[in-house]
């Protein structure tokens, strides 16, 4: 019995040729589609979950609230740690990691290699054991016990040392010597982008600074003993915050720790500040899901269209085996296996597609997906499923129909109308609906996405951030001749200014707040702060809406004056800029938390974006503060890059012979913020084609289908004198309706999808009403282009012809 289905099976796949392309390539292209992105998505749903232990470990962050507005920060004052090591029962032990640069270049030098490297960390001793990577030369025990230690990732040691055991081996990070006590195996998979670990104590911080309530540079995690409770432990912790907080500071802050589950630090901190782990975005892995799905669905809606459709022309072979002693069940078994037939090509097909673009996806998001049929036999099980449900869920209802024809009234009628109360025609044209309601919807959000991406990288930020050289001091003797470099600089062909600071767009800024007196109290306001010199204003060209720049001029600029921007102004109650100038501020300094900078303000910006458009912009203060010179920005000509890099790069040697230069533009800078948008909006558009590609597909057999139904039909019309236009509109009127109720169902969907997606944005576009009536349009003329080459070939076929078919 079965041996003859598979034969039935076979021998109608190339029978309706046609008929089963289209539905194999539907379903290969559906399904690829939906293997791509679910690689995609497994693979961000596993970040830290390799670690052994990891369910019991948390992050610490912190919800810092002044009197005007709320922020979440990643980092956490260095007492957090110690607090929550010493007072809450619950934890098992504590590490905290200095945020201090992680993305910022270390030159590193071991015998003749001289390489610049990133993801600089300093931990508690800890480390190693909240996260317990596996170890390949050396061990995790006291390895950073020693301030000389440093503990390297198995491919920096592969880069520096080749492949010999480096343990024992001297290293040099900037210009400092280190001992390699141990190798650590790294994973893609893990959000810390750690690639050598020094121990605490290598930073020399001050004891009193480790005491600290109010600096917020650490990064802590907490492990839980087993079965603790995170709810209690976090509750517990957050009554000592507060009562510390109040005793310690006095501050109109509330600060709010939260316990976040190491497995969702990765996809669920999209919005926290100062956060420089690698972090991945659960909005646009859930968006994708969605695609893939919907992909899948138009991909079987198709299917079931396309086989209720072609059901007629078999009605008079259901008749016959009906006849002949075939139960329903058995019928009903017959046409499922072929659907099952259909679907395990198209599955072929797409494994093969999926291996073949797998690698160009790799390359697209940097990752390094593996898709291996005969290694993975996981992978084989997901096909054999996917075969199994793709299957089921394509086929039971055409087989249903096909099943339930009655035998003495097909084999009766010369011709079989597909109407049967109307149930198949209504479920082939509500497919069809549903079909172009989501291709409408996708169009409609790739269209919103680029847009606002377009709007990220081309709105206005307040500065100018063309044609700037961006570079980090290096050296004892650049830092400590800091001017001196500086007017060397200047002095080139085609430069026009040069800075140096601290706070620099697209850069690291301080999170510092400020006092304002008033009131005869000191009111504590949080802000961010810049550290810049004389020259960073003309050379980012931030515009003053209100006093002046800082100027040498002015002795009293270097220590006594402050700038502020207008959102300072407003949430510092200043009122309007002309108001702001002359008032007081206070600082904390660096170097003595308890000495306080007293100064006055002296000038107003306009409002400018440091940071990206994720982020609205923050109350902002401006003073000098060479102390922490960092960064360099040097300005030039657009007509005299070449020359004034060439000037760069020889002033450089003279100052820091030792450290190779390495420096990117500041443009380049701000467009690597949106790297995630920009991936999320060539994806949508690749699967938004696939998806109306699929569509169209079966759009296209259903149009065949109906031509060669009413082919007699045209036929008379056309002896009647219609005209090829005529006969199109025919054809094609039934189908624009579906277009045109798809629309009025995708509308409303795509405008509440788009408006939660944009609220992310701090800054983002208005939905437009013109993109909807563009999506509607775009799918009417690609559904129209469609039924149109079936329609003009039924118009142009010899109607003597068709009317002399039985």
């Amino acid at each position: 019995m079965f041996r003859n289905y598979f034969k039935t099976a076979y021998r109608n796949l190339f029978r309706y040729k046609a008929f089963s392309f289209i539905n194999i390539a539907g379903l290969a292209l559906g399904i690829t589609a939906c293997l791509l992105i679910g690689l995609f998505v497994y693979d961000e749903l596993q970040y830290d979950k390799f670690l052994p232990e990891g369910d019991r470990v948390y992050r610490v962050y912190n919800d810092i609230s002044a009197e005007e507005a709320g922020t979440v920060l990643a980092v956490v004052p260095p007492m957090f740690g110690t607090t929550l090591e010493q007072s809450i029962p619950e934890v098992e032990t504590v590490v905290r990691i200095l945020m201090l640069q992680f993305d910022a270049n270390n030159l590193v030098e071991a015998g003749e290699k001289r390489i610049y490297e990133k993801g600089r960390f300093y931990t508690d001793p800890a480390f190693f054991e909240v996260f317990q990577l596996p170890f390949i030369y050396g061990s995790p025990e006291k390895a950073l016990a020693d301030p000389s230690s440093i503990v390297i990732s198995d491919e920096f040691a592969k880069r520096v040392f080749g492949d010999m055991d480096p343990v024992g081996k001297e290293v040099s990070v900037n210009k400092l010597p280190f001992i390699v006590r141990g190798v650590f195996g790294t994973t893609e998979r893990f959000h810390l982008p750690v690639n050598f670990i020094f121990p605490m104590a290598a930073a020399e911080l001050p004891a009193e600074r480790m005491k600290s309530w109010g600096w917020q540079q650490f990064y802590t995690y907490a492990k839980l003993k087993e079965g603790a409770d995170p709810q209690a432990a976090q509750s517990k912790f957050r009554a000592i915050v507060a009562k510390q907080i109040d005793e310690a500071h006095n501050k109109p802050y509330r600060y709010l720790p939260f316990l976040q589950p190491l497995n969702e630090v990765y996809l669920y901190s999209a919005g926290f500040k100062f956060d420089q782990a690698v972090k991945g975005n659960i909005t646009y892995v859930k968006a994708l899901s969605l695609i893939a799905i919907f992909i899948l669905l138009i991909a079987c809606f198709n299917f079931v269209n396309l086989a209720t459709a072609k059901s007629m022309q078999r009605a008079k072979e259901v008749g016959v085996r009906k006849a002949v002693g075939a139960s329903r069940g058995q019928l009903m078994l017959q046409f499922l296996g072929e659907t099952m037939l259909l679907t395990l090509v198209s599955v072929i097909f797409s494994a093969a597609l999926t291996s073949l673009l797998l690698p160009s996806l790799n390359a697209f998001t940097g990752k390094e997906m593996a898709f291996n049929v005969f290694r993975e036999p996981a992978i084989l099980l997901l096909l054999l499923l996917l075969t199994l449900v793709v299957g089921v869920l394509a086929g039971l209802y055409p087989a249903m129909v096909l099943s339930g024809f009655k035998p003495v009234k097909v084999l009766k009628s010369a011709v079989v109308v597909d109407n049967r109360a109307g149930r198949i025609q209504w479920l082939r044209h509500g497919l069809i609906v549903l079909q172009f309601a989501l291709s409408i919807f996708l169009i409609i959000s790739a269209i919103i996405v680029y847009k606002q991406v377009s709007y990220l990288h081309n709105k206005d930020l307040g500065f100018n951030k063309e044609q700037i050289m961006f570079f980090q001091l290096r050296g004892d003797s650049m830092y400590e001749n800091y001017e001196t470099f500086k007017n060397e600089l200047s002095k080139g062909p085609g430069i026009k200014n040069v800075s140096i600071g601290y706070g620099f767009p697209g850069d690291a800024t301080a999170g510092d707040g400020v006092i304002v007196p008033r009131d005869g109290e000191q009111v504590h306001h949080g802000t961010t702060l810049l550290n810049v010199d004389f020259d960073y204003i003309p050379t980012l060209d931030v515009k003053l809406v209100a006093g002046r720049a800082f100027s040498k001029d002015f002795k009293t600029d270097a220590d006594q004056a402050f700038i502020i921007n207008e959102t300072a102004v407003r949430e510092l109650g200043y009122g309007t800029p002309e108001k702001a100038l002359g008032q007081t501020l206070l600082w904390p300094t660096w170097d003595n938390p308890d000495s306080l900078k007293e100064g006055k303000v002296i000038g107003v910006v306009r409002d400018f974006h440091f940071k990206s458009l994720y982020d609205k912009v923050d109350p902002t203060v401006l003073q000098i503060y060479p102390g922490s010179n960092f960064k360099v920005a040097v300005k030039m000509d657009a007509e005299h890059i070449a020359r004034s890099m060439e000037h760069v790069k020889a002033v450089w040697e003279k100052f820091s012979p030792d450290y190779p230069i390495e420096y990117m533009f500041m443009d380049d800078n701000f467009e690597k913020m949106y790297k995630a948008e920009d991936k999320l909006k060539t994806l949508l558009w690749i699967f938004t084609g696939v998806a109306i590609f699929v569509a169209s597909l079966g759009l296209f057999g259903l149009a065949a289908y109906a031509a060669e139904r009413r082919k007699k039909e045209i036929g008379i019309r056309k002896v009647l004198g219609a005209d090829n236009a005529t006969i199109v509109a025919l054809l094609s009127r039934e189908f624009m309706k579906l277009v045109l109720v798809a629309a009025v169902i995708a509308f409303p969907l795509a405008w509440y999808a788009m408006r939660e997606w944009l609220q992310d944005f701090a800054y983002r576009i208005d939905i437009p009403v013109w993109v909807f009536f563009a999506a509607g349009i775009m799918a009417a003329l690609v559904a129209f282009a469609t039924i149109s080459i079936q329609a003009m070939k039924a118009a142009t076929a010899d109607p003597v012809r068709n009317l002399r078919t039985d």
